[in-house]
């Protein structure tokens, strides 16, 4: 069942225009507010025909729930994401050599909209999310994924475990990312279809989905510091797999 959450922001809600603008309700624009950039998406509105009414800052500041919204708030339906069916399908009629990112319980909805913007500025198939123990897409995921959201496709399944298992049936190669070992991530072969499995923040992958990956690898670090942001992790390990496969 679809439900509607509340997004913020010029950026979130340009890309939502360019992308799904069938899903947006309503729109929230402060009162008072007749700068260039709010005229032109006010206009954009009204040509798409959609509604939009002048609040004042605190009912959009209540909203936002206290986030940054620039001056601009909308109410938009999320669909319900698809599951482990659905996936399999969809990997079946991957035409291209599949590049897939897997995320093991990411529940910082910040570090979650950041992986998302990563995997999409990487153009990977598709993203796959577990459905308990993930932080929610939310407005915070939307906002932090710069838009990014509305081009991915994303399944989201109760059992990363069997996921991984179905994957591997479809001959695809699943390289876990952990710090304690010793392969590094540059030594493994990319340019196969792949799925890289990002674990949460500070424990990393499961033991359970550790054992099931194909190998495990981990980014070559020179400085001090012994981990890196997920976020920061997953855009290194998919612009590696790009590396690869534009050297190939």
């Amino acid at each position: 069942m679809s439900k509607s959450i509340h997004i913020y922001g010029f950026h979130s809600i340009e890309a939502q225009l360019k992308s799904n603008p069938e899903c947006i309700l309503n729109v929230f624009v402060q009162s008072g507010r007749s700068d260039s950039r709010m005229s032109k998406i006010t206009s954009v509105l009204t040509t798409q025909k959609i509604n939009f009414s002048k609040i004042n800052k605190n009912k959009l500041d209540r909203l936002a729930k206290g986030e940054l919204h620039q001056g601009i708030v909308a109410e938009v339906i999320l669909p319900p994401l698809q599951g482990h069916e659905a996936m399999i399908e969809f990997v079946t009629k991957i035409s291209s050599i599949p590049l897939i990112l897997m995320l093991d319980s990411i529940q910082d909805p910040r570090n979650l909209g950041a992986c998302l913007r990563s995997a999409n500025a990487a153009r990977v198939d598709c993203v796959i999310v577990n459905k308990d123990g993930s932080a929610p897409i939310n407005a915070v995921v939307h906002k932090t994924s710069a838009g990014a959201i509305n081009q991915l496709k994303i399944f989201q399944v109760t059992n990363l475990v069997r996921a991984i298992q179905s994957l591997q049936g479809q001959e695809l190669w699943v390289i876990g990312l952990d710090g304690d070992v010793t392969t590094s991530l540059y030594d493994i072969n990319l340019s196969d279809p792949v799925v890289i499995v990002m674990g949460t923040e500070g424990k990393g992958l499961r033991q359970l989905v550790k054992k099931t990956c194909d190998q495990l690898a981990h980014i070559p670090m020179i400085g001090n510091v012994e981990s890196l942001n997920v976020s920061v992790a997953t855009g290194i390990a998919l612009f590696e797999g790009i590396r690869q496969r534009q050297s190939s």
